[in-house]
């Protein structure tokens, strides 16, 4: 049954889109995080450039129905996985250098 509820399509799937869309733009995050540890209260002015470039590879992948269907499988897969085992699969935190 490949049915999903609003809670799925609204925030379970967007969570895996997010995480996945964090992963892909990773060289834009760190560019971003580090741009903001050397700049302090500057980061608003000095960052500017490499904010956009991340907001625009996050934006690419939330606006990709493709991407939006990959997610999509990931997470019925999960589900399936999941009533057939009982086992919840622990979302992987991201860990990162910063």
């Amino acid at each position: 049954n490949s049915k999903l509820r609003h809670v799925e399509k609204d925030v379970l799937i967007p969570q895996i889109m997010r995480d996945r869309a964090k992963e892909l733009c990773s060289d834009k995050v760190q560019a971003f995080t580090k741009c903001c540890k050397e700049t302090g209260f500057l980061m608003v002015v000095k960052c500017r450039q490499e904010n956009t470039a991340l907001k625009d590879c996050l934006v690419g992948y939330y606006s990709d129905p493709s991407f939006y269907e990959e997610c999509k499988m990931e997470y019925l897969k999960q589900r399936e996985e999941y009533r057939a085992t009982g086992i919840k699969k622990k979302r992987q935190k991201l860990t990162s250098n910063v």
